[in-house]
């Protein structure tokens, strides 16, 4: 019920109860793509990483055969959450992201859940904080960021570019013998649905 006024009933009055077609909203087009995960793997996904929140727990999930610990995971790690997302709250993540054993960049960008992810350089429009005080508080964190102008993504960008090596052209020809072009992208797969 966070947000009810504009997340809840705008959509019942303006919708349910006058019956208008909602107004076309680009960064909402998301909502339209379902899940389409399994029953079993949905109930096993919301029971263990929801309620029971196994995954912060060390070897308490085996997937294959493997228990999973995050802490064994070293690789460099970027995490970006939303100072006003009411989906997963930052303060969540940012304690979510010190669970992992390798170095972590957390960038927290201004806005919501959409709208501060969606916010392309271009438009120079908001700001994100970088650069706090990892292993402290979430508030602690904030209070040692720095703040920066515009979107978050060039920064993302400058973090990938430091590790991502030498540029390479891409291959000429796609597919070979062992692995075949089955059909052009994206896939028929992609306008698939599970009712």
């Amino acid at each position: 019920m966070i947000r009810a006024n504009d997340l809840i009933w705008s959509y019942v009055v303006n919708n349910y109860l006058k019956g208008q077609t909602p107004t076309p909203f680009d960064i909402l087009y998301w909502n339209s793509d379902p899940t389409n995960l399994p029953a079993k793997m949905y109930s096993y996904y919301i029971r263990n990483m929801y309620l029971d929140n196994k995954l912060i727990e060390p070897n308490a999930l085996t997937l294959c055969g493997i228990p999973i610990n995050l802490g064994n995971i070293k690789i460099p790690s970027y995490f970006l959450s939303t100072i006003d997302d009411h989906i997963a709250p930052w303060m969540t993540t940012f304690k979510s992201a010190q669970l992992l054993g390798g170095p972590i960049e957390f960038v927290l960008g201004a806005s919501g859940h959409v709208a501060g992810v969606i916010n392309p350089p271009a438009k120079n429009k908001r700001h994100y904080w970088c650069d706090g005080e990892l292993g402290q508080d979430p508030a602690q964190w904030l209070k040692t960021a720095q703040t920066h102008p515009g979107s978050w993504w060039i920064h993302w960008d400058q973090w990938l570019k430091k590790r991502g090596g030498n540029t390479i052209p891409a291959p000429v020809a796609l597919g070979h013998a062992e692995y075949p072009i089955i059909e052009p992208a994206p896939g028929r797969y992609v306008t698939k649905r599970i009712n």
